[in-house]
């Protein structure tokens, strides 16, 4: 074989990875369930470190980034963030806790960064999903946000955005459904 053959033969090997994993982006979307019971399986630091880092490549207004992230495995600490919600069952069973937070200090439009740390979030719940992680979104703790930066003990510029629970997932059926696109465009042309 010659090098053009060769390149070309390593070109289309590299171009078949890519579209293997980027072309099921949606399945991935219409698949990922939240999860709420995780089993006792450890989550690996590789495993958490990619989904932080899909977390991190969330779009945001001047790529200012004002995402910051704890994260929490400690059973104390689990322990006195689940007494600041009702789902408190499921912070203390997830083996790994993301606590997102907005950095105020480098938020240019408070609105337009809480909409960046969705996207974020969001990025990090379907990176989860595609390694075989289950997650949930958690955020009627943020009615206590203040006592959460009081037990983390984070600067006094963060807010809390969300808890995201992560863990290894009970296996059962998950269901969803969602609301036909005639509901929701107005003016429904398509």
């Amino acid at each position: 074989m010659n090098s053009y053959d060769l390149v070309k033969v390593l070109s289309l090997k590299i171009i078949d990875k890519i579209m293997k994993t980027n072309t099921n982006i949606l399945g991935i979307i219409k698949e990922r369930r939240s999860v709420r019971e995780f089993t006792d399986r450890d989550l690996d630091n590789e495993t958490l470190k990619e989904i932080l880092e899909a977390g991190r490549w969330a779009p945001s207004g001047l790529n200012n980034q004002p995402w910051r992230f704890v994260i929490v495995k400690n059973d104390k600490i689990k322990n006195n963030l689940a007494e600041q919600t009702s789902y408190g069952y499921i912070i203390n069973s997830a083996p790994v806790n993301i606590i997102v937070f907005m950095d105020k200090s480098a938020s240019y439009d408070k609105i337009k960064d809480i909409l960046s740390i969705g996207a974020c979030i969001q990025n990090m719940l379907l990176t989860a999903h595609s390694l075989g992680v289950g997650s949930v979104w958690l955020g009627e703790i943020l009615k206590n946000k203040d006592k959460v930066n009081e037990i983390l003990n984070v600067p006094t510029d963060w807010e809390l955005m969300a808890v995201i629970a992560l863990g290894y997932p009970v296996k059962k059926k998950r269901k969803s459904n969602r609301k036909p696109l005639r509901e929701l465009i107005y003016n429904y042309e398509i």
